[in-house]
């Protein structure tokens, strides 16, 4: 297991959760590899338990982070409504570090900032295993859905995709 120190690995550890680090191999210009689905099915791991976590940035100029598993897309008119935004869009690759402090590619649904918004789609739940962003670019974790879900309590969950 490769052995990296983010605030996620510092929260796990906290907590006393079990977790695996799993490396992502970089492509030569220093990008996660594309095909991510390959690796983890590699490693016995679903494709489909990626928690992806997809930053939005509404007018008012407040960020949101959505944790979405599974291949669905976000449903603007939902979240629109959810977050009492008129106008909602997906935040800019240089708007993503100010907004979560971790690079595109890394970004975790857990140890954020307190101002970010963290809102969790039921999708997460289908779940035994999920694979989230460790904070450390060429790198995720995998762990319990479960556990994944009890840091994630303060957050709001719904129904925030279209399959």
């Amino acid at each position: 297991m490769a052995d990296i120190n983010s605030p996620v690995t510092d929260l796990l550890q906290s907590k006393n959760i079990a977790f695996e680090v799993i490396e992502i191999p970089l492509s030569e210009d220093s990008k996660p590899i594309r095909d991510l689905e390959t690796l983890l099915s590699a490693k016995g791991l679903d494709p489909t338990s990626v928690v992806r976590s997809v930053v939005f940035k509404a007018d008012s100029g407040k960020y949101t982070l959505l944790a979405v598993a599974g291949g669905g897309r976000a449903d603007w008119g939902m979240l629109r409504k959810h977050l009492d935004e008129r106008k909602l869009r997906m935040a800019e690759y240089d708007e993503v570090p100010e907004a979560t402090g971790y690079v595109v590619g890394a970004v975790p649904p857990i140890a954020l900032p307190e101002t970010l918004r963290v809102l969790v789609d039921k999708s997460v739940r289908n779940y035994q295993a999920v694979v989230i962003g460790s904070g450390v670019l060429g790198y995720a974790i995998a762990l319990k859905g479960q556990d994944l879900l009890a840091l994630l309590e303060s957050a709001d969950e719904g129904e925030f995709v279209k399959v």
